[in-house]
């Protein structure tokens, strides 16, 4: 008799832990196996934030517009591929945001390094081109705002590059008629694709050394 009970006793003391086991089980949190384990923000960023600050050299008048041909190059590979895959990727990793707005700079990017080096090596699309450039960059502009209105709710600097880069855009459709308005595009473009090469560190610091600067944390103003 003493012999049953203590199987008994046996038999309940497993099925509690199994029952234990089974509610830990379900409390713990789903891993899923994502295809895209890193984070491809800093990247982006970078890609923007450089090939913008290269471009700006010339805009500026920082240098002269021998160094356009390296800022195609950059614009096509950097700015355009590399940034349009950053896209993707986050697009694949569920960030409708930064996916949209990755791969949108990145495609910009990609179509104006193939318009410019049209229109540089057959100087007779030229003059077609810079009529319509006003309104290519107005629109341009109407797009980073609607950027800009969903960083209200990401963080400082986001912010800080969209706003920027809606101002340059409007800067440089001004250009098109005004040297002086050209030039201070540029000087606001270097400063938008400084605060991007700012944010690709800020957030890659945060992710790889736990460190948190300025402009990192979340904002809500709308």
């Amino acid at each position: 008799m003493a012999q049953t009970h203590h199987t008994m006793d046996v038999e309940s003391l497993s099925s509690s832990e199994g029952k234990a086991k089974a509610q830990l089980a379900q409390m713990a949190p789903v891993v899923k196996d994502e295809w895209v384990r890193g984070d491809p923000g800093p990247f982006g960023l970078l890609c923007f934030g450089m090939t913008t600050c290269m471009l700006m050299f010339i805009t500026t008048e920082w240098t002269t517009k021998g160094f356009l041909p390296t800022v195609f190059c950059y614009a096509m590979f950097y700015g355009g591929l590399g940034q349009f895959v950053a896209g993707v990727l986050e697009l694949i990793k569920g960030n409708t945001f930064g996916g949209t707005a990755f791969a949108s700079y990145g495609a910009f990017w990609m179509g104006w390094f193939l318009l410019e080096y049209l229109t540089w090596t057959d100087k007779a699309l030229y003059a077609g081109v810079q009529s319509g450039k006003s309104l290519w960059c107005g629109l341009w502009a109407v797009l980073t705002f609607g950027f800009f209105i969903v960083t209200c709710r990401k963080n400082g600097c986001l912010m800080t590059i969209f706003s920027t880069l809606v101002i340059t855009f409007a800067l440089l459709s001004g250009g098109v008629w005004d040297p002086r308005c050209e030039q201070a595009a540029g000087y606001v473009g270097f400063f938008c694709g400084s605060s991007a090469i700012y944010a690709a560190f800020v957030f890659l610091y945060k992710i790889e050394l736990g460190i948190s600067l300025p402009g990192v944390r979340p904002v809500a103003f709308l």
